[in-house]
């Protein structure tokens, strides 16, 4: 039986033998690897536990409620490394213009040991760190988020104020209306019950700080004509719904707008606040605050700049196709605005003040087509340019432009819904 046995055993070996060490190395793996785990597991709870009892305090001042160096001499360093980190501080950033306003932070351990200054200036952070006894020093940019936003509205007394009232921030509210500039006037064609709609990009940091807003699409219904204009912002113009950008030779008007007024329209017969005589006021008076930019309506040259008489400082433009604009009573002028200068049509020509005959701030603005004064405000032909957006874009325009109206339609929808029956019982 031993025999037969020992026979079989050496018949089968090899087979045997590869069987028992294949099982040997598979038990070799499966410990190797859970003492592997367990080995992970312990020492990652060894981290967190050091780093639980490693934990840095965090002083943060202003420049202007402290000094950094002051803020690192009470931290308890002594005077030779403040100086030092002060002076690594100084090689990345020139802290002789620091803002009262910066923010910095000072991080000490319990030991006394100085860890990190962090310095944020704009959107930079400043930093000098000890790494292993060296003082080291970088800049490094605040991480910059991007969300899309929507708002929408009625005009209750004027556009600005309504839409402030709604939380937009002023440059949003001055891109909302540039981009209607050649075919609304915001001082004269808003009525009460209009609608507007927004649709935006805003650029935070990590703090909630706005960096930025870059409006993307608009839409302004006038109530009482019953036209709706929406304008969608695309490689760097804004085009209409068929894709048309329309560029016209005058600004609807001299003053971008801020909720400003017209105190004095065209006319052949207005009494004058001053002289008290019935004359001819060949022009529009915009009331607004003085300092307030005035803007060229159209591309062409100076041909005066200076005073002139009741008109006070005036500057006199001429535009082609015979036209020429004149602008009075104002505070002062526009960077480079003398006679012979070229302007381009937006550019600041000067600011409203109430030089000359004038009873307060405001500008006086007139325009004459071949030599004969017109009503600016009753101008028809205006347009001197249409592009469209190309062809090679014509597809991605359109499926931007679906994009954008969807969101406003949803903006609209959620600002002018009606409450529910249990909304308006709570309210009550």
């Amino acid at each position: 039986m031993r025999k037969k046995i020992l026979a079989l055993l050496q018949r089968h070996y090899r087979r045997y033998h590869d069987i028992l060490f294949y099982v040997l190395t598979l038990c070799v793996i499966a410990v190797s690897t859970f003492a592997a785990v367990e080995i992970s597991r312990a020492k990652n709870a060894q981290e967190r536990e050091n780093l639980h009892e490693r934990e840095i305090p965090v002083a943060e001042y202003t420049v202007k409620e402290k000094p950094i160096y002051v803020a690192l001499q009470e931290a308890g360093l002594d005077n030779q490394l403040v100086a030092q980190i002060v002076s690594k501080l100084s090689s990345v950033v020139d802290t002789r213009k620091l803002q009262k306003q910066n923010v910095y932070s000072v991080s000490v351990d319990s030991d006394g040991n100085f860890i990190l200054l962090l310095l944020t200036q704009g959107f930079k952070r400043y930093y000098v760190a000890n790494v292993e006894g060296a003082l080291v020093a970088g800049v490094s940019d605040v991480e910059i988020k991007t969300r899309v936003k929507t708002a929408a509205g009625k005009v209750e007394g004027s556009l600005f104020n309504s839409m402030l009232s709604k939380g937009l921030e002023v440059p949003l509210i001055l891109d909302f209306t540039d981009a209607f500039s050649w075919t609304i006037d915001f001082n004269t064609d808003t009525r009460n019950g209009d609608e507007y709609s927004a649709l935006w990009e805003e650029h935070y940091t990590a703090s909630g700080e706005i960096t930025g807003q870059d409006l993307l699409a608009a839409s302004y219904k006038e109530i009482e004509r019953g036209t709706t204009t929406n304008a969608f912002y695309f490689e760097g113009d804004f085009y209409d719904e068929t894709g048309k950008m329309s560029r016209k030779m005058f600004l609807k008007s001299p003053i971008s707008f801020r909720n400003y007024r017209i105190s004095s329209r065209f006319s052949y017969g207005r009494m004058h606040p001053i002289l008290k005589v019935r004359r001819p006021h060949l022009g529009i008076d915009y009331a607004a605050p003085a300092g307030t930019p005035v803007q060229a309506v159209a591309d062409g040259t100076v041909r005066f700049a200076g005073r002139n008489g009741g008109y006070g400082n005036f500057v006199e433009i001429r535009h082609a196709n015979g036209y020429t604009t004149m602008y009075g009573h104002l505070k002062g002028y526009g960077k480079g605005i003398k006679s012979g200068a070229k302007v381009k049509q937006g550019q600041t020509v000067g600011y409203v003040g109430s030089t000359g005959l004038s009873t307060g701030p405001h500008l006086d603005f007139r325009i004459k087509e071949k030599n004969k004064f017109v009503d600016f405000l009753k101008m028809k032909n205006r347009n001197s340019a249409v592009r469209d957006v190309p062809k090679n874009k014509r597809k991605e325009f359109e499926e931007l432009k679906v994009l954008y109206l969807k969101e406003l339609d949803a903006a609209k929808k959620e600002a002018f819904k009606k409450p529910s029956a249990s909304e308006e019982q709570d309210e009550a």
